[in-house]
């Protein structure tokens, strides 16, 4: 069963207790089983990126680790807690233009922070959210070089309480007893999907934050391949 973003649902908790009761040493085996990346490049090595780069094709700007942290966002009303572990979005039930990407957790003295907690819920290419399983939600941890991988689709824009929202990803990320960074990651005005004008959903959308940009080179046989740092405080102020 699959609902949209006006769905009435509030979130009855977080993981914001299981990370701040677990152990603050990760060991890289433990990364390892979560299924992130085992080393997961910066988000500006990301083979396609680099080559977009280097062939001189604009990409959105994604900000630089310079100390500031990632801006905050709305959660929203369709965050469920107790989502797998995974860094797979991608089911045979699963249809959209794909999206693999990649980046890093950075403290806000630009050191990579490993087994740091990321969690990922989105809407589908329809624009509805699974409210009543986990499709396209799931957390993972950083590897042992803060680096994270995401294999999933790009979603579409929806109108749902806060008026027609462009394509988002919700995240919250955590590094061991800090506070909960909640952001939300949109697209290039360029990105191309589902016939939708990202930059018209873009500049109308009122809720948006273009320092949350994910980079994106692409699409290439129809995929995408993007890059995204975090910068979160690791201590509660």
């Amino acid at each position: 069963m699959r609902h949209d973003h006006d769905a009435d649902g509030e979130h009855t908790s977080s993981r914001r207790t299981f990370i701040r009761t677990s152990s603050v040493g990760v060991t890289a085996a433990a990364l390892a089983a979560t299924g992130a990346a085992p080393a997961a490049p910066a988000p500006a090595s990301a083979p396609a990126v680099t080559a977009a780069r280097r062939a001189g094709r604009p990409l959105a700007v994604t900000p630089a680790c310079d100390g500031h942290e990632t801006p905050a966002a709305s959660e929203g009303p369709l965050f469920k807690p107790q989502s797998p572990e995974r860094g797979d979005f991608i089911t045979p039930a699963i249809r959209g233009v794909r999206l693999d990407f990649t980046g890093v957790v950075y403290d806000t003295a630009c050191k990579p922070l490993p087994g740091t907690l990321i969690e990922f819920w989105q809407c589908d290419q329809n624009g509805d959210y699974d409210t009543a399983g986990f499709s396209l939600r799931g957390h993972q941890y950083t590897n042992s070089r803060g680096g994270f991988r995401l294999s999933t689709i790009i979603p579409r824009d929806y109108w749902g309480r806060w008026g027609q929202r462009a394509p988002h990803i919700h995240t919250q990320v955590q590094a061991p007893g800090g506070p909960v960074l909640i952001t939300q990651l949109y697209f290039p005005d360029d990105t191309q999907a589902y016939g939708r004008d990202f930059a018209a959903l873009n500049a109308a959308d009122g809720l948006i934050n273009r320092a949350c940009t994910i980079a994106l080179a692409g699409p290439q046989d129809g995929a995408y391949t993007g890059a995204f740092d975090f910068v979160i405080k690791t201590t509660v102020q």
